[in-house]
């Protein structure tokens, strides 16, 4: 009897058993694969982090090259500031000259119309009386006929009042070609003074800048470019101007304020042919 029930038992005891160990095999699988989805989840921030980390270096590099552009620009702003202090005297020497060149300026006009109202000269005025039956010479005759005939004379520049602006322009701008640049600055001031609302005018200041740039006068050279720079920021010429302040600079050895200058010229105006020529004096500056 004892047998039997054990039986029974054992019968009844297997089922038990084998759903016991279904349970804990299902149970851990459940756990591989919580396993498996958290080492996927553990990757993708792992590749999230790495992202981040370049988009940090990227932000950084950034950053860096602001603060270098910044640091340029501070000190291009505290050179236009040393400029500025002395803007004052010379715009009153250039009034100065100005007035000098007005003055004379009138001169030659009251002049121009003494020549043009003036009577014909007699060839009897200025000579001495000649003498009762003194024959003059062969020599004294010819040098009477050559006082008697009138002198061809070349008719006066007109003075800059009577000229239109573009003829003002031509003739400071002929001068200056023809190296003449003294006379060329008068030109293109006297320009500037009477057309200051002209197009051109940006452009006169420009050429006086360059006629001082090229009788090696730098300082003056880079008091005009930065006048340009301020009185006419969106002129044509600007580019030009900041080429030729950074190459004063250079002339001057004011090594880093002429970077400054170039680089702030590559910022403003990539794609100007300047922009190519002050990439060119970089590379120069960093060579020395």
């Amino acid at each position: 009897m004892s047998k039997k029930f054990f039986r029974i038992f054992l019968i009844l005891l297997l089922p038990l058993m084998s759903a016991s160990t279904d349970k804990s095999k299902k149970a851990y699988e459940l756990i591989y694969d919580d396993i498996q989805f958290l080492k996927q989840q553990i990757a993708q921030i792992e590749s999230k982090i790495d992202k981040n980390a370049e988009d940090i270096k990227l932000i950084k590099d950034q950053l860096k090259e602001f603060s270098t552009q910044l640091k340029f620009s501070q000190t291009d702003q505290t050179s236009f500031r040393e400029d500025l202090k002395n803007l004052p005297s010379q715009y009153q020497i250039l009034l100065e000259k100005l007035e000098q060149i007005t003055v004379q300026l009138n001169k030659v006009s009251e002049n121009l119309l003494a020549l043009r109202g003036a009577p014909p000269t007699t060839p009897e005025q200025g000579q001495p009386a000649k003498k009762e039956g003194e024959q003059p010479s062969a020599e004294k005759k010819k040098e009477e006929e050559k006082k008697e005939k009138p002198l061809e004379q070349k008719p006066p520049t007109p003075p800059p009042s009577l000229l239109s602006p573009q003829e003002v322009y031509n003739m400071a701008y002929a001068d200056y070609l023809r190296g003449n640049f003294e006379l060329a600055i008068d030109g293109f001031k006297i320009y500037r003074e009477q057309f200051p609302e002209s197009p051109l005018a940006d452009n006169a200041l420009y050429w006086i800048g360059e006629c001082y740039f090229s009788q090696r006068n730098f300082e003056e050279a880079i008091n005009q470019f930065n006048d340009l720079i301020l009185s006419y920021p969106r002129g044509d010429k600007v580019p030009a101007a900041y080429l030729k302040k950074g190459i004063s600079l250079m002339e001057l050895g004011k090594k880093e304020e002429a970077l400054a200058v170039f680089k702030l010229l590559i910022s403003k105006y990539p794609l100007e042919e300047e922009t190519k020529i002050a990439q060119q004096k970089i590379k120069e500056l960093s060579e020395k």
